[in-house]
């Protein structure tokens, strides 16, 4: 999804959840400063990963049934890393904005995912922390304006953004696992009623972007 197509969901989301878009913005100048050492891919490098492929997306709700349909190019959505890591499967791309488990995406990310780190204005701390400690191959991402080495495929939570991705870059297929958007999985000091209305987003986004690909 290019940036004139997603800015209009992106001020309603602003607007639904009070979000600040400066505070937005000033996390992906910081993360894009902050990565100067990180080894940094590009879209086209991305894309020659993607384009032409099947993609699974892994969500955090992903079963032992899901693992065994899954095929292709594997993508997890954050704390999914854990679960691939627990059974010996490492993924191609991690789609995170560091609120999973930072051990194992820094684990999976230095033993070649490559780690897709989403910069938002409530997740500043976390990039500052964690944003140096990645050893292998990185992209940054942004929800508001693209900047220079920060991309905005499209995507507000971890799902629907990898789902965005795999889109954006031409993917033959993308298959769904682990995602419940009625039932979010309760995570640690996270509200519950706002994790729901954000599963709401993801869903609407996912259905969006599907009803294009149809239509072309």
């Amino acid at each position: 999804m290019k940036w004139e197509k997603w800015e209009p969901i992106y001020q309603e989301i602003l607007e639904e959840f009070g979000y600040d878009r400066q505070r937005d913005e000033e996390a992906a100048i910081i993360a894009e400063k902050i990565s100067a050492e990180n080894e940094k891919i590009d879209e086209f490098y991305l894309r020659d990963i993607i384009k032409g492929r099947i993609v699974s997306i892994c969500g955090a709700v992903i079963t032992e049934k899901d693992v065994r349909e899954m095929e292709g190019l594997i993508f997890s959505a954050d704390e999914a890393t854990s679960f691939l890591l627990r059974r010996y499967i490492l993924p191609d791309i991690i789609v995170t904005d560091l609120d999973g488990c930072i051990e194992d995406i820094l684990k999976a990310n230095e033993r070649g995912s490559i780690a897709i780190i989403h910069a938002h204005g409530d997740n500043i701390d976390a990039i500052k922390k964690y944003l140096p400690k990645f050893k292998g191959k990185i992209m940054l991402t942004t929800q508001s304006k693209p900047l220079n080495s920060v991309y905005n495929f499209g995507g507000f939570t971890d799902g629907d953004r990898a789902y965005c991705i795999a889109r954006h870059f031409n993917a033959k297929e993308i298959k769904l696992f682990g995602f419940d958007f009625l039932h979010p999985k309760p995570k640690k000091g996270k509200n519950i009623e706002i994790k729901m209305r954000k599963l709401k987003w993801a869903k609407k986004i996912i259905r969006l972007i599907e009803k294009e690909h149809r239509m072309f």
